[in-house]
């Protein structure tokens, strides 16, 4: 088997079909499309039975709620394929995407490819650094555009508790990777849900996102850290914890306008008093995130 699909199902009932159509019309045979309801209480299951009895690539699993990453790894134990990829049940991908990624990736071990909002460059790396800092990877550490090597799942799985899963995984496989392909083709069409974890997140959540971030080893330059610098005033300011953000001195020439005035005000007076006035700040401005 070439290729594995890993499509998690929960509660997607009006977007599902538009989903699969899009996955099933990949002019690829040699593909397996793995179906995981997470005993959805809506009419999903009956509809991946539906599907699976229209497809012979397509297979289902059924199982208790569990959670995202639950039923990803769920999929993963089911696939076959030397290429696994994952799509999430309410968005789309291009039509005759697969064959195209798949000559592209070559002997990669990962490939990750454009999204609808989001076009990355056309380069193939063998220095980690480099692409996790070259192309800002840690604000696109989705699992869902990318094409792995099956066998670096090996040993890894996504985390049952937690959330912002892919913050804690993407960076485990990267890490196991010697070449990292990125392309502009594409595309992946993201669903932006008003009622998603990234835009309704909270205090307990975005701890978790920092935490993953803090834990994940990867290399750290001065824009990456004040990317956790917001997301650090955002947990104190919900949850009145402590900083767990280490300390940083950064470079102000590496920065230009607010970004450049937030780095003098960090520099001068340190991420426990930003994290005050910040939080003082939005007694009368709703704050945006990052």
């Amino acid at each position: 088997m070439k290729l594995s699909v890993v499509i998690p199902v929960y509660k997607v009932e009006n977007s599902l079909d538009r989903c699969l159509d899009s996955v099933v019309q990949q002019p690829i045979a040699d593909m397996e499309i793995i179906l995981v309801d997470d005993g959805s209480p809506d009419s999903c299951p009956q509809m991946c039975d539906d599907w699976a009895a229209k497809d012979s690539r397509i297979q289902v699993i059924h199982q208790n709620n569990r959670g995202l990453s639950y039923a990803r790894n769920a999929g993963i134990a089911m696939a076959t394929g030397e290429i696994i990829t994952f799509v999430d049940s309410d968005d789309m991908i291009d039509a005759n995407l697969y064959p195209d990624l798949l000559n592209m990736m070559g002997n990669a071990d990962i490939l990750e490819y454009s999204i609808a909002n989001r076009t990355l460059p056309d380069c193939v790396y063998t220095d980690l650094t480099s692409y996790w800092l070259g192309t800002q990877a840690y604000l696109h550490t989705y699992s869902w555009n990318k094409l792995y090597k099956r066998s670096l799942f090996t040993g890894i799985h996504f985390p049952v508790d937690k959330v912002f899963e892919d913050v804690y995984t993407t960076p485990k496989l990267l890490q196991k990777a010697t070449k990292i392909v990125t392309t502009s083709k594409g595309f992946y069409h993201y669903s932006n849900n008003p009622q998603g974890i990234t835009l309704q997140a909270g205090g307990k959540e975005l701890s978790m996102l920092l935490e993953g971030n803090l834990q994940n080893g990867m290399p750290m330059d001065d824009a990456y850290y004040l990317y956790l610098v917001n997301i650090q005033m955002d947990v104190v300011e919900q949850t009145n914890d402590s900083i767990t953000l280490p300390k940083r001195h950064l470079n102000i020439w590496n920065f230009t306008g607010k970004k450049k005035i937030k780095v003098i005000l960090l520099n001068l007076l340190g991420i426990s008093i930003l994290c005050k006035l910040s939080k003082i700040l939005h007694l009368v401005k709703k704050p945006s995130r990052w």
